[in-house]
């Protein structure tokens, strides 16, 4: 899992804050670290969002914050060992640190390797950090500072916003301990994701990413309760919850979607615009042995007929998708046999990891651990055919005027995303020079050439 890193909060500038008078004690700034996947990324915000309605600023480089917050991934081993090295360096250049985040829910690994720290609290943990906060701190009232936007503090750009809807996890796939780590499904109420999904689009963010460990469980742990948005009832389910989104008039993309039986509900909405013709599903593997020592759900089988189904409705769905090669147990015919579903599913947009046995996880007690070289020329085999299916798919698209979301202009042109790329972690349109482009904002494009993972185009 690669590890968003956002040291001192890449936030817009802010404000000074109104004079005050002459000695007024300025107010308390603070550091921020932020590592982990975009589920980790929201935790971050809502502190920062916290932390600036309470008055506190938030500093640009280390040496000029009072203290630093560390939001910390713990998922796999380099991870962990990057989470510790961040720890590491704030408190050599700063010297008062709280840590928070996943690698805080592993024991006591943070206070073992840096005793230093002032606070370790799990992820999130808005609460706890805040009073670890006001202990080391203390925050005066003050009636200007304390004002933030209405939509909070986002370490994202301001064109784009991941929407958290779930915290936790009800599965128990064995190569995981997300669910030791952030607990069971709890579901947000759906008029509190609504109220904040519409808040970001007033604001002026462009494309809503839905997030959470399970987005197709959203309202599972509530049975599906029916909540109310605006005095309608609105189902806690992600079916209705997508519709919903889908009407507020940005770009709405899933993730973390399992392929659950109900989320081919989604796919008309693609259909008719109302979503991004986009879905990310994490099918693991293809072989039913595998799947089963995994506790993962569905079957190869079952995946293929559903994605061909998902095309002959919105054939220009993207589906993008991660694998494990390597994993304990798996013969050179199971790794083969995810070799052939690759080259029969044609998915757009995959991502392959080789096993790591991360420390508490149940398949680490499984027989058969893969040796390190074979887990990797396997995964190397598997990103090279990918590569090639990703190629063919891509040229398709030569010649098709597209739309796109503008991420920055720069003399070369300008780096954008089409519906099939989600930030960061796809490929990139590439915009020849245009006075019409702008960075946050829409652009009619014609794709000219494609390459193994991007794009090139000029404006329509």
């Amino acid at each position: 899992m690669a590890a968003t890193r956002t040291k001192a909060a890449k936030i817009s500038p802010e404000r000074p804050p109104r004079r005050r008078g002459a000695g007024a004690t300025p107010p308390p700034r603070v550091g921020f670290v932020s590592l982990g996947c975009p589920k980790a990324l929201v935790d971050s915000e809502r502190i920062l969002t916290q932390l600036r309605a309470e008055g506190y600023l938030i500093a640009p480089a280390y040496r000029d914050a009072d203290l630093v917050v560390v939001n910390t991934c713990g998922f796999i081993d380099s991870a962990v060992d990057e989470s510790l090295d961040a720890i590491g360096e704030a408190l050599a250049e700063n010297g008062k640190v709280i840590v928070t985040g996943c690698l805080g829910a592993k024991g006591d690994v943070v206070k073992k390797t840096h005793p230093a720290v002032l606070a370790v609290t799990g992820p999130h943990a808005t609460d706890e950090v805040m009073r670890a906060v006001h202990a080391h701190l203390p925050q005066p009232h003050d009636p200007y500072t304390s004002l933030m936007p209405p939509q909070g503090i986002k370490l994202t750009p301001a064109h784009y916003a991941y929407l958290k809807i779930a915290e936790g996890c009800n599965h128990r796939c064995t190569f995981c301990i997300i669910p030791s780590m952030r607990g069971d499904l709890v579901s947000r109420p759906v008029g509190e994701v609504m109220r904040e999904a519409e808040s970001l689009v007033k604001a002026g963010v462009k494309e809503l990413l839905v997030i959470s460990q399970d987005t197709s469980a959203y309202g599972v742990d509530v049975k599906y309760r029916t909540g109310f948005w605006e005095g309608r009832p609105l189902k806690t389910r992600m079916t209705e919850l997508a519709r919903a989104l889908g009407g507020l008039g940005a770009w709405v993309r899933l993730h973390y979607v399992y392929p659950y039986p109900h989320v081919d509900e989604v796919i008309p909405l693609m259909a008719e615009g109302k979503l991004l013709p986009y879905l990310d599903v994490p099918f693991q593997h293809a072989s039913p042995r595998i799947l089963k020592l995994m506790k993962r759900p569905a079957s190869a089988e079952n995946n293929l007929a559903r994605i061909r189904r998902w095309r002959e409705i919105c054939p220009d769905i993207t589906i993008r998708s991660t694998f494990i090669a390597g994993f304990p147990g798996e013969t050179g015919a199971e790794f083969e046999e995810l070799l052939r579903f690759l080259e029969e599913a044609e998915l757009d947009r995959v991502g392959c990891f080789a096993y790591s046995p991360v420390a508490g996880a149940a398949a680490n007690a499984l027989p058969g651990h893969v040796p390190e070289a074979v887990k990797a020329e396997r995964c190397a085999r598997f990103m090279q055919l990918q590569e090639k299916i990703s190629a063919r798919r891509l040229e398709r698209k030569v010649g098709k005027t597209l739309t796109v979301l503008v991420d920055e202009v720069n003399t070369g042109g300008a780096v954008a995303r089409s519906s099939a790329d989600a930030p960061e972690i796809d490929g990139v349109v590439h915009v020849a020079p245009s006075p019409a482009l702008q960075a946050g904002a829409f652009a009619k494009v014609r794709v000219t050439s494609a390459g193994n993972h991007d794009l090139w185009a000029e404006t329509a």
